[in-house]
């Protein structure tokens, strides 16, 4: 492990119970792993493993049962919830498996709104140049609804990296994507994320994804495995 100056976002003894009837169901238990400043690490393991609830945790859109995370030196469960979208705000982007655009927005107001949200007066310009970064520059005035799949995640992504992200968290990707946008989505994340120097962290099912990130946490049963 690299100085702990170097370490982005840590997370100890991480657990996450909920009430299932009569019952506790365990989802998480005794998560332990720091990612460094650049690293690109991929989360995988079977449906139910608790991929998807540990990025939640992660970033902060999710509250564990036990355990701690810190993301940019700051214990982000000590802080209130608006100080964490704060945080999320200014060092965090966000790619989903269902894109999450807004349909009554075009593709350059989606990229402009993180921006706008974060007083920046070169909203336009930024949004202009990572669309065209993604090969869209000649889609800006289109709307969700007119654009394909691969389209719309390009667009996320642009959203995603506008706001030049210390960390950006991704939950199955290409999951709404066929084959050939998949791929093209993927090669677009890892050139962005070098472009950018963000530091990855991703959800996948996708062994061959998985394998192009530098590191691999494998869960099962709510456990990191060994």
């Amino acid at each position: 492990m690299k100085n702990s100056e170097q370490t982005i976002l840590s997370a100890r003894g991480i657990g996450k119970t909920v009430k299932s009837g009569s019952s506790d169901l365990v989802i998480l238990r005794e998560i332990d792993f720091g990612v460094i400043a650049g690293e690109a690490v991929a989360i995988v393991g079977a449906s139910g493993s608790g991929k998807s609830t540990l990025l939640a945790i992660l970033a902060g859109l999710d509250t564990p049962s036990a355990g701690t995370v810190e993301l940019d030196g700051t214990d982000i469960f000590a802080l209130d919830e608006d100080a964490r979208a704060e945080l999320r705000g200014r060092a965090v982007g966000f790619v989903f498996q269902s894109f999450q655009l807004l349909p009554s927005l075009t593709a350059l107001e989606n990229v402009m709104l993180p921006l706008e949200l974060a007083g920046r007066t070169d909203a336009d310009e930024i949004a202009r140049e990572v669309l065209s970064r993604v090969e869209l520059g000649e889609r800006l005035a289109h709307y969700p609804k007119h654009l394909s799949g691969g389209e719309q995640q390009r667009v996320a992504l642009a959203r995603a990296f506008s706001v030049r992200p210390k960390l950006l968290f991704a939950d199955e990707p290409t999951g709404s994507l066929d084959a050939e946008s998949g791929a093209g989505v993927i090669d677009l994340i890892f050139e962005l994320n070098r472009g950018f120097g963000t530091t990855l962290v991703m959800v996948t099912h996708d062994e061959h994804l998985a394998q192009r990130c530098g590191r691999v946490i494998r869960l099962a049963a709510g456990r990191i495995a060994p």
